[in-house]
């Protein structure tokens, strides 16, 4: 624990020493990783202790139910039994917090009962979930607010009309996309500074926009249309957004939140926590929140132990996977699922409760994923009995839970599933034992989604033994690539999912040899392509043209451990974070692999584009603007052709500025060695020249003995 020192304190030490301390600049003062001590943050409102506050709530955590059955005391406990399961279900009851008044007359209950929660938020959760709901025929749910009968009792009797306030415009929230150079923003994260930047190609260095030193404890976090920026604390995770003032738009309270993960749609927030047990015998306790972003509304919350959270997602976090809930059906956020055991858990978030009021039974599941336009579930089932009843991969259908498509696997070691992002393709990667089990091969299931009845194909590589070191589907496209091979040259082969008659057969379309990549990252409207050499390859890079088949640059960043493109496809950023000691920041280059610039950070842990949201335009207008790209063009071709004249002007008064200092530097010496003149004048007896071919040069040989040393030798003549 840290020991805070008062205000006094630190004055009093501070004469003893005798430091003044109005010459210290406390702004540049840093403190330890995880240590404050005792210095509150900028969010001193929201993250003041490290254990929640428990507030003076009033009654606005209480809600009132009536309509309940009148029931006489033996079946008292039957009924208080059914209410406590109803309402458990939407948040936690506090103990003692369910009273049904009796009736001291008739023994018998008065119809109604008072439910007290631990937050307003699930109180008020509960109100909207169970209002109107029927118990039976003769009983359905009247549900307040306890604090409404207060404000209802307020309303005078006389009607007043309402004051009307004057209209105060909120946020623009999407301002940044109206930017007049077409440029994109980023955050990097670096030191205690977090710092959002636009991408000044142009000018060949980023432009400044927000800047804030303790602006999150952990990570920051964009959200996936870009519209939020969400920053983590101790106490929960706050959003913010605006125009270039990244004003808190709401907080989102969540003691000691760990993650953080948005819906596709940025409706929904979902924040998750782990906590130690009070028995080392026991796992984690797990606890996660939905949230409503607009509002701050607890939407719905899960408790429970890490095991019962431990069956899905991609990163291990004290002993679960992140995410835990997936989000399905496009960008309208109406589902999202868990895997559980034996079991794939949908909600809808109509009521945030299970679609159908059950879960998905598929036997032994272990792996499923979205398709990210359509509401389908792509599910993998691994073989049973030691190989009698093969594996599987579903394709199912939400909500009618109606199976599409069903693929047989036998033999299968592993599969991983791969979505194409327009949902028209999902390639299943088997790996598959040989006969003898001591090896295994790889081939990939490939499901055209949009076709009737959904047919398969099946492909396999040239060597279909050599090892699968990545994948990636072109996005918005139908061709995809794959890093093979087990040397430490890979190949890269890249195949289309048509032929060059339009026929629906995937074909290959060419073999890369002996790359130094391990990395896949398509530009995000298609067509071109990094290969990257991450970590053991030290940061290779290769910007190649899937359309011309042919490497445009080759280039070189130095440990990068990240590689992002900008959401329009134009430019590409290069990383390399703290998980190195050296070399921290980022380059930014060209969709051709030009440099463009180079910033170096100290302490560089997050570099992240700013997503943007999907175009307006139909495709049919977009390819109308690619048909007249060069109509279009002209004027950006001005701007570029300006921004390039003002690079070349300040480029002139640099070296201008070079010359003079230059210049200057000559004239100092020169005026130097003039006053030093009559110094030189004495070192050469009178002589005044500088000149060196006023001088004759005379070589002089001196030969002097500066030893004599006699030694006996013994010698003898060999004989022979």
């Amino acid at each position: 624990m840290a020991l805070e020192i008062s205000m006094e304190g630190i004055e009093a030490r501070a004469r003893e020493l005798g430091v003044d301390l109005s010459t210290v600049d406390l702004d540049s003062v840093t403190l330890p990783a995880g240590e404050d001590f005792g210095i509150p943050s900028d969010d001193e409102d929201l993250l003041r202790n490290d254990d929640p506050m428990e507030l003076e709530m009033g009654f606005a955590n209480v809600v009132v139910v009536d309509n309940l059955p009148v029931v006489p005391p033996e079946k008292f406990e039957k009924l208080e039994n059914v209410i406590r399961k109803i309402y458990s279900q939407i948040g936690a009851i506090k103990e003692g917090g369910l009273w049904m008044p009796v009736n001291p007359e008739t023994k018998k209950t008065y119809g109604y009962c008072f439910i007290e929660y631990n937050t307003p938020q699930e109180a008020e959760l509960a109100r909207e979930k169970t209002n109107g709901y029927k118990l039976d025929k003769s009983h359905i749910f009247a549900v307040n607010m306890f604090d409404d009968f207060d404000k209802y009792m307020k309303v005078p009797d006389e009607w007043m009309p309402a004051e009307i306030k004057p209209y105060t415009p909120g946020e623009n929230l999407q301002k940044w996309l109206a930017d007049e150079k077409a440029r994109d923003q980023f955050v990097i994260r670096a030191g205690t500074f977090t710092e959002v930047y636009w991408n000044d190609a142009r000018q060949k260095m980023p432009e400044l926009v927000f800047q804030k030193q303790y602006w999150t404890d952990s990570f920051i976090q964009w959200s996936p249309l870009g519209t939020y920026l969400a920053t983590v604390h101790r106490q929960g995770s706050q959003v913010w957004g605006g125009d270039d003032k990244f004003e808190r738009l709401m907080r989102f309270a969540h003691a000691q939140v760990k993650l953080i993960d948005f819906s596709p749609g940025e409706k929904y927030l979902v924040t998750y926590s782990s906590h130690e047990p009070s028995n080392p015998r026991d796992t984690h306790r797990v606890v996660l929140n939905i949230f409503d972003v607009r509002t701050g509304k607890v939407m719905r919350d899960f408790k429970g132990s890490a095991d019962e959270f431990s069956a899905s997602g991609n990163i291990s976090v004290s002993g679960i996977s992140w995410p835990i809930f997936r989000w399905g059906g496009g960008k309208d956020d109406k589902y999202f699922a868990r895997l559980g055991k034996n079991v794939i858990s949908v909600y809808e978030t109509e009521t945030f409760s299970l679609l159908d009021k059950k879960s998905l039974k598929v036997e032994n599941v272990v792996d499923f994923c979205w398709s990210p336009t359509d509401p389908i579930i792509a599910l993998f089932v691994p073989e049973l009995g030691g190989g009698n009843q093969p594996a599987r991969v579903s394709l199912v259908q939400i909500p009618g839970k109606e199976e599409l498509r069903q693929k047989n696997l036998f033999s299968v070691s592993d599969c991983k599933m791969y979505w194409q992002n327009s949902g028209e393709y999902l390639a299943v990667q088997v790996d598959r034992y040989t006969k003898t089990k001591k090896s295994t091969y790889t081939g990939f299931e490939l499901f055209r989604i949009k076709e009737r009845d959904i047919p398969i194909e099946v492909l396999e590589l040239d060597n279909k033994n050599d090892k699968i070191i990545a994948f990636a589907w072109e996005p918005k496209g139908h061709r995809f690539a794959v890093i093979h091979g087990d040397g430490p040259k890979p190949d890269i082969s890249f195949y289309s999912m048509k032929t060059s008659n339009n026929i629906s057969r995937v074909s290959k379309l060419t073999t890369l040899k002996g790359k130094q990549a391990n990395a896949l990252f398509w530009s995000p409207g298609g067509r071109f392509i990094v290969f990257a050499g991450l970590k053991g390859f030290n940061g290779q890079l290769e910007f190649y043209n899937v359309d011309e088949l042919e490497t445009m640059a080759t280039g070189e960043h130095f440990m990068a451990t990240d590689i992002m493109w900008d959401p329009t496809g134009r430019y590409l950023a290069s990383a390399v974070t703290s998980v190195h000691e050296m070399e921290n920041g980022f380059q930014i280059w060209s969709f051709s692999g030009k440099q463009l610039y180079k910033v170096s950070k100290d302490h560089f842990y997050q570099f992240l584009w700013r997503p943007r949201p999907p175009s307006l335009l139909t495709p049919e207008k977009e390819d109308e603007i690619a048909k007249n790209l060069r109509k279009y063009s002209k004027k950006y071709e001005q701007e570029d052709q300006d921004a390039f004249n003002q690079l070349s002007e300040q480029e002139r008064k640099r070296r201008k500025q070079l010359q003079e200092e230059w210049e200057g530097w000559v004239a100092k010496w020169k005026q130097l060695h003039e006053e030093e003149r009559q110094y030189r004048m004495e070192l050469r007896d009178g002589e005044a020249s500088d000149d060196e071919e006023e001088y004759d040069t005379k070589e002089v040989e001196i030969e002097e003995e500066v030893d004599v040393q006699e030694e006996e030798v013994p010698f003898e003549l060999d004989q022979e």
